[in-house]
């Protein structure tokens, strides 16, 4: 049985990290999302949220779970029984990060391989920072993520002032 874990940190989740994972669960007998507690950047939403939100756009299955983990990826994808560990790009300079981090990944775990997955050209755009500052900005995300997302960030941003996106002003 080919087990693939797909790590990140899905603050939000965003259509991108949708698109990636259904693809995935394709490719392999069992998918496990795992939402990293502890990043080392700042989160709007927390872990528990963070999982919820996953698992109310995938659902939990037989062959698909969505669980928070913490630690290293590679004890994480040993302690889910994975030889795999699925990221998705979007452009070139996220090749050049997942590279190095599958081949560190590769020193630690050498039965653990990293398979990338390109995003749908419809995607191609969307990060979780972006969609953060459009909300905050109070954009229109309701095609980048799914509506429990866009709710919860139109709730957190509600009461946030109006700021512009990156970028010159008009």
């Amino acid at each position: 049985m080919a087990i693939a874990i797909y790590p990140g940190t899905f603050d939000p989740i965003h259509h991108g990290h949708l698109d990636i994972a259904r693809r995935a669960a394709c490719l392999f007998d069992k998918l496990v999302i795992g939402v990293y507690d502890t990043p080392n950047k700042a989160v709007l939403f927390t872990t528990e949220e963070r999982v919820r939100f996953f698992r109310a756009a995938v659902g939990d299955s037989a062959s698909t779970m969505v669980v928070p983990y913490s630690g290293l990826t590679v004890e994480f994808a040993r302690a889910q029984g994975a030889s795999v560990i699925v990221r998705g790009l979007r452009v070139t300079y996220d090749f050049e990060y997942e590279y190095q981090m599958a081949l560190t990944n590769r020193k630690l775990a050498p039965a653990i391989d990293t398979v990338c997955l390109m995003t749908s050209l419809e995607h191609a755009f969307l990060s979780s920072t972006i969609v953060k500052d459009v909300a905050r900005a109070g954009g229109n995300i309701q095609c980048m993520v799914p509506e429990p997302v866009a709710a919860a960030l139109s709730e957190r941003f509600a009461s946030a002032p109006k700021t512009p996106l990156n970028g010159p002003e008009g």
